[in-house]
């Protein structure tokens, strides 16, 4: 009986005990500063006040310059104003800036002479003109088309007989003269003659190819040769 007793005194028994009330007490003790952690970590969450910017301690808020902003004129100034009482219009300054054209200091040329219309008679107007066109009546006089020196072409120059050149071609206007906006007489003055240049300086834009395409007689050729 005695020796049962000093083995079961000799067993490890009373340490284990302790030890193991050790490291239970570690794991609470670290719960518990888990816990606490987490809270402190929930508090910093919830706060929503922003941070300030620039912080306090940096460069920015060490200078004591706040830095200046320039306006447009400061970066760009305006341009010098011209001495408007020393200018002479159309003649350009020394000193630069902007110069009246040459072209608009020169005074208007003169108009020339007028062109005057006439009252024609009637039956006598572009319409009139256009339907006498398409009628297929015979407005050239001749059989076919010709080459006609101007020893021939001076000879048609009445009017009953009036043949003129426009452009190198010749065409029989005794038919127009009634229909002629400025008058038989303005007409005559090319009779028997080339007209191409007064008829581009009096009206140049009018398309006397097709005005006259029903009156073509023949083409301006040279004199032939003896």
């Amino acid at each position: 009986m005695a020796s049962y007793l000093r083995s079961w005194l000799s067993l490890p028994t009373a340490s284990h005990p302790s030890t193991s009330t050790s490291s239970e007490s570690i794991p609470t003790a670290s719960s518990s500063n888990h816990d606490e952690d987490d809270g402190s970590d929930t508090e910093k969450e919830d706060n929503d006040e922003a941070p300030a910017f620039p912080s306090f301690n940096s460069a920015q808020r060490m200078q004591s310059e706040i830095p200046k902003i320039l306006t447009d004129t400061e970066l760009m100034p305006p341009p010098p104003v011209p001495a408007l009482r020393n200018r002479t219009i159309g003649v350009p300054t020394s000193t630069g800036g902007l110069a009246v054209p040459i072209t608009t200091t020169k005074p208007p040329a003169k108009p020339g002479k007028k062109r005057e219309k006439v009252a024609l008679a009637p039956g006598h107007s572009p319409l009139d003109w256009a339907a006498l066109k398409s009628s297929g009546k015979d407005l050239r006089g001749v059989e076919s088309l010709m080459r006609i020196p101007p020893s021939v072409l001076k000879k048609h120059n009445t009017r009953e007989d009036a043949w003129s050149v426009f452009n190198g071609k010749v065409y029989n206007i005794t038919a127009y003269l009634p229909f002629h906006p400025g008058g038989e007489k303005e007409l005559m003055r090319v009779a028997g003659r080339d007209g191409t240049k007064l008829f581009a300086s009096t009206h140049a834009w009018v398309n006397v190819d097709f005005m006259l395409d029903t009156c073509l007689v023949g083409f301006l050729v040279s004199e032939p040769s003896l």
